[in-house]
């Protein structure tokens, strides 16, 4: 009896000395297991966070935070650094080496400017930042006057500018596509040379400065796009551009050849012609290109 016993405790105590053990050696002894700090059998199904940079024009400065809200709910493990700035302004930077990953510019001349398939006026350093096949013309949108709430002057027409009704005007600079069509409204009116001469134009480095040198009453009126107006408060639009006074307004987007994530990019860009994004951007006045 205390023979049985005494073999049930050895083969116990052999079996918890296995259990430690990987395997056996050549010789029949046990293997120790090792143990592995942050390892396990399971396999890692975990995303990396993946972070966006995202260059793009001020004017899609309330349409695309809103977007970038959606998306957080459509791919969670992406999130957005997002640089607002004027186009000419946001291509100077990517030209410059600034990370980005996508770039979304207010016209086609700073996108043309970077993009090695333009043509050759319009890209004559030859730049080359742009990946081929992303690129898209995103919306559209239009140019208008407006002034203060109340409009105290009683301007009512780009005309107007000339006259003695209008002291100074913010504009956009010639950096900026919302300046470049300004100064293209007034030079069709003909009466650009007139205003630069009455030095009556005061310059804002994007469209988000001509908006608050008007709410704030520093000018008389100013130049925006109607979008912007569409989203801002303490002014009101006076009136729109004629017809044929300025280059289309066209928006374009790409990812750029050096974006840390490419198929990331895409697929926002991609998000970004859905049909719930098509209806923030027309909500405001924006266009979507047929």
């Amino acid at each position: 009896m205390r023979k049985r016993i005494l073999s049930l405790v050895l083969m116990l105590t052999m079996a918890s000395s296995l259990a430690g053990c990987t395997g056996v050696n050549a010789s029949g002894n046990p293997i120790p297991a090792v143990s592995v700090s942050g390892t396990s059998n399971e396999p890692d199904t975990a995303e990396k966070p993946i972070e966006l940079i995202v260059f793009a024009a001020a004017s899609m400065t309330e349409t695309l935070n809103q977007i970038v809200q959606m998306y957080k709910v459509v791919d969670p493990n992406v999130t957005f650094s997002i640089n607002y700035d004027s186009s000419g302004t946001l291509k100077t930077q990517i030209e410059e080496g600034a990370d980005c990953d996508i770039f979304i510019s207010a016209s086609s001349k700073q996108m043309n400017a970077l993009d090695i398939a333009a043509d050759k006026d319009e890209n004559p350093l030859g730049l080359d930042f742009i990946l081929a096949g992303t690129r898209f013309d995103l919306v559209s949108n239009s140019v208008v006057l407006i002034s203060p709430q109340g409009n105290p002057r009683g301007v009512s027409s780009f005309e107007d500018v000339a006259t003695e009704r209008v002291s100074m005007i913010a504009l956009g600079n010639s950096d900026v596509p919302v300046g470049q069509y300004s100064r293209e409204i007034f030079t069709y009116i003909g009466i650009w040379e007139q205003l630069m001469s009455a030095q009556k134009v005061t310059f804002g480095t994007n469209v988000k400065e001509v908006l608050a040198q008007v709410s704030e009453g520093a000018v008389d009126c100013g130049v925006v796009y109607s979008t912007d107006a569409a989203t801002s408060s303490g002014i009101e639009v006076i009136a729109s551009a004629p017809p044929g006074s300025h280059k289309d307004i066209t928006y374009p987007a790409a990812v750029l050849n050096d974006s840390g994530d490419v198929e990331a990019a895409q697929a926002f860009l991609n998000y970004l012609t859905t049909d719930e994004c098509s209806a923030i951007f027309e909500s405001v006045g924006f266009v979507i290109p047929d």
